[in-house]
């Protein structure tokens, strides 16, 4: 049950909050190379469509839950059903995988980090344009640097979650939301004043769909899921931390358009520097760390200023989900009557065991020779988070959602128990949650397996 500090303040900093949880790597690192990947303008279209019209009814579906209940994911869908516990498995299922997006998240936000480092005391700006594969590559095998980063990360989002939900995550949230759409704004500002800019943007916002494959558009609607941090268990914690006044399809609209508003902005960021320099933008997840480097080099004096601007604005857009897979594998822990500082330090090692692990996978080290199959041990965990588990958690909550609870109950939460009217329910609810989510996710998900 929940404690009386456990709960948002108010609307706004709930929706800070989930927002930080959409808002991250998905639009920062992950969208601008796969959006290069599959044709730029045409993407973002069918990227926008997915978030509004199957990502969205996930996140309320998932924000009635948690509201409704006020619990975690390991307890919301038995409670909600107490004659057959045996839903109680869909809870578990996205804790963990919200346990093993979070050891992979880690990995990333370290080298994140370690370039904001770099960048911070010049190490970036004396590397050789061509010269910055290579640079990532001696980096990523070196486990030890790595791993230090990664406990330094880990260290500060451990702190927030000890802080509480309203001092911690909310207080946080609130600060770091705004900071990180100043600095995307700073680099759109540099990026869009670039000569040859504008071959960038019209790359971004002239769609041509004739380049736009089947692939492409399954791809679109994984990266909607993706940023959106649905399927894991994230939004049902957060949806039971929301003000029992909020309305929450309004939480859910500003909330996806938060987060595809940041994903055009990264691409607006990214694309023209990207296209000035005569760099490619389907350079796919290498985009970031070794393409991205030779664009600030390209600045001149300024380049390392924005170089440091850019990594710090990726740095702090992990911090922000990692807060919210952090809190919601804490809050699994603490319901066992451990508080929340053992139960944050608990979650924390038991992540970065794997994290470490998972560190291992790169350069000519013994355990990076351990495979399974033809895959390394971050291989297969980038497998399971990023093309079957999500999906198979998303599928079987849109199931339980459309098809378990009564129509009544939903209706009767995001009326906010009759306060105001759910005019969209029955199209809401109908269509899109009883057949056209589930269609879609079922597609993703064999698609995804297919592959």
């Amino acid at each position: 049950m929940k404690t009386e500090n456990e709960g948002f303040s108010s609307t706004f900093g709930a929706i800070m909050a989930a927002a930080g949880s959409a808002v991250g790597l998905g639009n920062i690192w992950r969208f601008p190379y796969i959006c290069g990947k599959y044709g730029g303008g045409a993407f973002l279209v069918v990227y926008i469509f997915f978030v509004f019209l199957i990502g969205m009814t996930l996140m309320m579906s998932e924000f009635v839950i948690g509201r409704r209940t006020g619990e975690g994911p390991h307890r919301a869908y038995s409670a909600l059903r107490p004659a057959h516990p045996a839903w109680r498995v869909i809870g578990l299922t996205g804790l963990g995988t919200c346990f093993l997006i979070l050891s992979v998240y880690l990995i990333i936000s370290g080298w994140t980090t370690n370039y904001f480092w770099e960048s911070l005391v010049g190490t970036l700006a004396g590397i050789p344009d061509d010269g910055f594969a290579a640079h990532f590559n001696e980096f990523v095998g070196n486990p030890s640097r790595t791993i230090l980063f990664i406990v330094i990360f880990l260290v500060l989002t451990t702190l927030v979650i000890i802080g509480g939900v309203e001092k911690g995550i909310e207080r946080i949230s609130k600060l770091l939301m705004p900071i990180l759409v100043v600095l995307l704004l700073v680099m759109c500002v540099r990026s869009v004043t670039l000569e040859g800019a504008s071959a960038g943007l019209a790359y971004l916002f002239n769609p041509d769909f004739s380049k736009l494959t089947g692939e492409g558009v399954l791809a679109a609607l994984g990266q909607a899921l993706f940023s959106l941090s649905v399927g894991m268990g994230a939004m049902v914690v957060y949806g039971s931390y929301l003000p029992k006044d909020s309305n929450i399809l309004k939480t859910s609209v500003w909330i996806a358009v938060c987060d595809f508003a940041i994903a055009i902005l990264a691409g607006i960021a990214i694309f023209p520097a990207v296209f000035a320099c005569g760099q490619s933008p389907a350079e796919g997840p290498g985009l970031v760390y070794q393409v991205l480097p030779v664009v600030f080099n390209s600045f001149g004096g300024v380049g390392k200023i924005f170089s440091i601007v850019f990594f710090l604005l990726l740095t702090l857009a992990a911090l922000t989900s990692a807060i919210s897979l952090l809190e919601a594998l804490t809050r699994w822990v603490s319901n066992a009557k451990r508080g929340r500082t053992q139960s944050a330090v608990i979650m924390s090692v038991l992540v970065v065991i794997l994290s470490v692990l998972a560190a291992f996978s790169f350069g000519d080290n013994a355990v990076g020779r351990l495979r399974f199959g033809d895959m390394t041990l971050f291989d297969l965990l980038d497998k399971l988070t990023g093309t079957v588990l999500p999906p198979v958690c998303a599928l079987l909550t849109i199931i339980f959602f459309g098809w378990v609870l009564k129509a009544d109950e939903i209706k009767d939460e995001l009326s906010n128990h009759g306060v105001h009217g759910v005019s969209y329910f029955k199209v809401f609810y109908y269509v899109l949650a009883r057949f056209v989510a589930p269609v879609a996710l079922l597609v993703v998900l064999i698609s995804g397996l297919l592959s």
